[in-house]
């Protein structure tokens, strides 16, 4: 499995035959990847979602399938745009590549509600992509993980905590955007990567525009 980061937590991932991109928002470059199979929302939050560059990436691919829920889904069909609903336990075959859902709701931010529905997404059966949540423990093997590192819903002892239960092989970060360069480069491999290591845990970190192979 190939990925490439565009930034944030927008992804281009080929695998087999199924080349799939997840959450384009506002804060990444709109990916440029043409012959893309499938756009996977995980919700509808504008990190994740910035409806121009997805409305960009399905003119330059016409083929593509967009896959999220019903709550992201709603936002799509008032842009026009067509989408296929997915729920947990129920997979959708990308040209040969397996895509499954597990969870429902967003992390919490304040209070005691969820501001929104969020599904994370098993990628192959190989690459867990979680959106906001780290809540949500796939039923099946993970081997990486697509590790939140920041957020206003997250503290950072909280990630390592949830890889340590998802219990994958390799973790890399996303949803990083916040952060200066510096502090993605030193800090978040330092403190994450370093309470990773004695669980037997990789942290391969991916400055954004990087390309990795799994």
């Amino acid at each position: 499995m190939k990925v490439t980061k565009y930034g944030h937590s927008c992804l281009l991932i080929e695998e087999g035959n199924a080349r799939i991109i997840t959450d384009p928002g506002i804060w990444n470059p709109t990916p440029g990847a043409v012959d893309v199979d499938a756009v996977l929302i995980t919700h509808e939050h504008q990190d994740h979602l910035d409806m121009d560059q997805l409305k960009e990436i399905l003119s330059r691919n016409t083929g593509a399938v967009v896959i999220t829920h019903e709550s992201v889904g709603k936002l799509l069909t008032e842009a026009g745009i067509e989408y296929t609903t997915i729920e947990p336990g129920s997979p959708i075959d990308v040209n040969g590549v397996s895509v499954e859902s597990f969870g429902t709701e967003h992390a919490i931010v304040y209070g005691d509600s969820s501001p929104c529905r969020n599904t994370g997404f098993l990628i192959g059966e190989k690459l867990f992509v979680p959106g906001d949540a780290l809540h949500d423990i796939p039923s099946k093997s993970v081997e990486v993980l697509a590790l939140p590192t920041g957020g206003p819903w997250m503290r950072m002892n909280e990630a390592i905590d949830y890889a340590k239960k998802v219990a994958p092989k390799i973790v890399f970060p996303i949803h990083d955007a916040m952060y200066i360069e510096d502090y993605q480069r030193w800090l978040v491999p330092r403190v994450v990567g370093g309470n990773l290591e004695s669980a037997g845990i990789e942290l391969r970190d991916m400055p954004d525009g990087s390309t990795e192979e799994f």
